[in-house]
């Protein structure tokens, strides 16, 4: 799950997305010009930011370099200029990747998968805590209350992403995309029996959780024990 602030004066564009970003488990906020984005920047802290160029009251690259001054969250440029140097443009103003209508929900989907991890990955360095459970992202290493776990990469990999996302619920469709590269589901199982697997090396179950807690219908989240 991922919070979007999508900022688009196109109505059917705007609701277009919006719904379809809603479905894919996303929470999406809009706004229909830049100061109202800008606005709801500050407020709303949203993980990334997709916004137009050609925006009603303010150009969309100036709007790009107010937001950089403000903050570092992604920016995707989703707008019908197809030129080179609008494309240069918007990404020297500080736009981290620029779509060009018309695209589909799952290009920008994916789109925001890569920017997001790119982004990311500048704190790799920085070891995950929770609780009694400490994940170094450079070693590859995991320990709980002092003790090494071995686990095998997709494991690593399936803990680290929930470790990213700690407290908030995390739906299958979501690890299969993050985890496994599986965008469109079918593979449900997979996770089950993985998170199976990492709730046994973590000494817990899925009926005594201690770190990993099911919510049923939704999805598995990461959380400290009291």
């Amino acid at each position: 799950m991922v919070a979007i602030l999508f900022i688009e004066d196109d109505r059917p564009i705007r609701e277009s997305l919006e719904r379809a970003l809603t479905q894919r488990g996303h929470v999406v906020t809009t706004a229909v010009d830049g100061l109202e984005g800008l606005r709801r920047a500050v407020e709303d802290s949203p993980d990334l930011v997709v916004l137009d160029l050609g925006l009603p009251d303010i150009d969309g690259n100036d709007l790009v370099r107010m937001l950089r001054a403000i903050s570092d969250v992604p920016v995707i440029v989703a707008t019908a200029r197809d030129a080179e140097e609008d494309v240069v443009r918007s990404l020297d103003a500080g736009a981290d990747d620029y779509l060009v209508k018309p695209f589909s929900a799952d290009t920008l989907d994916a789109r925001m998968r890569a920017v997001l991890r790119r982004a990311r990955g500048g704190a790799a360095d920085v070891p995950l805590v929770v609780g009694g459970l400490h994940i170094d992202r450079r070693a590859h290493e995991v320990t709980l209350d002092d003790v090494e776990v071995t686990l095998t990469r997709k494991e690593f990999e399936l803990l680290e992403y929930l470790a990213r996302n700690v407290g908030a619920v995390v739906s299958k469709r979501e690890l299969l995309a993050e985890v496994w590269a599986q965008p469109f589901g079918g593979g449900e199982r997979t996770v089950d029996v993985h998170l199976s697997w990492l709730r046994g090396k973590l000494g817990e179950s899925a009926n005594e959780p201690r770190y990993l807690h099911t919510v049923r219908g939704v999805g598995v989240r990461l959380i400290a024990p009291n």
